[in-house]
């Protein structure tokens, strides 16, 4: 391994966390969903979630290696860079993690 792949590494582990459950509308809010169930989609996937980033123009890594911590079957998250460095928002039109959660579905 080189040192690059350990500077990225760090660089991701600052990014905001995504679990598909976080959007599922089947799910409560006691099993992990923060959206309304009106803004939710029914089953989203890691590489849905992924394409959404991608259309927005938000950097984002996948990794199917993570599990949701409430239920270890639920495998896969996106992490995503809502922010620069600098505290300014990647996309202007996401300015928030409430913001960035509305789009995905």
């Amino acid at each position: 391994m080189d040192g690059s792949g350990s500077d990225l590494r760090s660089t991701i582990k600052k990014w905001n966390v995504i679990y598909p459950v976080y959007l599922n509308s089947k799910k409560t809010v006691a099993e992990g969903r923060c959206i309304a169930t009106a803004k939710a989609c029914p089953d989203p996937t890691c590489i849905e979630i992924a394409d959404c980033c991608s259309h927005l123009k938000i950097p984002h890594a996948i990794e199917l290696d993570k599990a949701y911590p409430r239920d270890f079957f639920q495998v896969g998250r996106v992490r995503v860079q809502l922010k620069k460095d600098d505290g300014s928002p990647v996309n202007p039109a996401i300015k928030t993690r409430r913001k960035a959660a509305n789009w995905y579905c």
